[in-house]
């Protein structure tokens, strides 16, 4: 069992080497595929953790109230504006265009974080079912998205995925209810659903549960007061970001929780209550250079 500490940041943010030269996709292009009619924060903010955690580029494709609204909020944001109020099967061929352009452009240093925000309309669910058959790139699956796995979720296995649920996602994707159940229990079951699927699962619990299937780790790192919303599309911007330098989705898994949980407990410390996740972001910096 991995205890997981911030050991890990050492492992995978080496300090860069003067006189070589990098670019801007040396250290990983995100494509964020994310919100809907009502909602526009959580790919903002999941690109806002990315970017603070290093990678390189993010752009993001929304519905086009959505991707105006992100375009809004700081020069840094790159958005592509999807035609109507939600995802539909008719944006599938644009999104597998960006989606190649970005796998192509950045040299293989590229990953997709979808989910954040789309809501769980059939339509919205359909499309992001075939999107997921369709690609085989490093991707974090989250939020709604985990819901569009429900009508199969063996279209997963073997792909470089990674799910970062809560409880009731996870039972959307595996039918085992785990709400209720001990701490030891919630690992054997992580473990054997994640062996079941081939895929990499981050459960959003106390502690964290990340397991690949064979191995588990442990995230105790986070704050009570990291309860309010935005603090799980901020994780799983920071796993985008990772997994976009070729990192394996175990490994990713665990340095973004602890990085997310102890952003989150740095910002606690002085808000208590006022938290919240753009505070967990301006944390970020802080964590990589501990």
């Amino acid at each position: 069992m991995i205890q997981v500490d911030q050991k890990i940041l050492k492992k995978l943010f080496p300090l860069r080497p003067e006189g070589v030269y990098f670019h801007k996709y040396s250290f990983g292009f995100l494509l964020v595929i994310g919100g809907g009619e009502f909602y526009s924060g959580p790919p903002a903010l999941s690109t806002m953790a990315a970017l603070a955690s290093g990678v390189d580029r993010v752009e993001v494709l929304a519905p086009k109230r959505a991707a105006d609204l992100i375009a809004s909020f700081s020069p840094n944001f790159i958005t592509f504006p999807l035609e109507g109020i939600r995802l539909e099967k008719k944006h599938l061929s644009t999104l597998l265009t960006f989606t190649k352009s970005a796998q192509e452009v950045a040299k293989g240093n590229a990953a997709v974080l979808i989910g954040g925000g789309m809501g769980r309309s059939e339509e919205t669910k359909e499309a992001i079912f075939e999107y997921l058959t369709q690609i085989d790139i490093p991707t974090v699956i989250d939020a709604s998205a985990i819901f569009a796995l429900e009508k199969d979720p063996e279209i997963i296995k073997d792909k470089p995925f990674l799910i970062t649920p809560h409880s009731f996602e996870f039972f959307t994707l595996t039918k085992k209810d785990i709400r209720n159940l001990s701490h030891e229990e919630k690992i054997k079951i992580v473990q054997q659903e994640a062996a079941r699927l081939k895929t990499t699962i981050l459960l959003k619990d106390k502690p964290d549960i990340i397991s690949n299937g064979q191995e588990v780790a442990l995230n105790k790192f986070g704050s009570p007061y990291m309860s309010v919303g935005g603090t799980g599309d901020t994780l799983a911007g920071i796993c985008g970001a990772l997994l976009s330098r070729q990192i394996n989705p175990f490994e990713a898994a665990q340095a973004a929780a602890f990085i997310n949980g102890k952003a989150g407990e740095l910002a606690a410390e002085d808000l208590k209550e006022s938290l919240l996740a753009t505070d967990l972001i301006n944390k970020i910096s802080k964590v990589l250079h501990l």
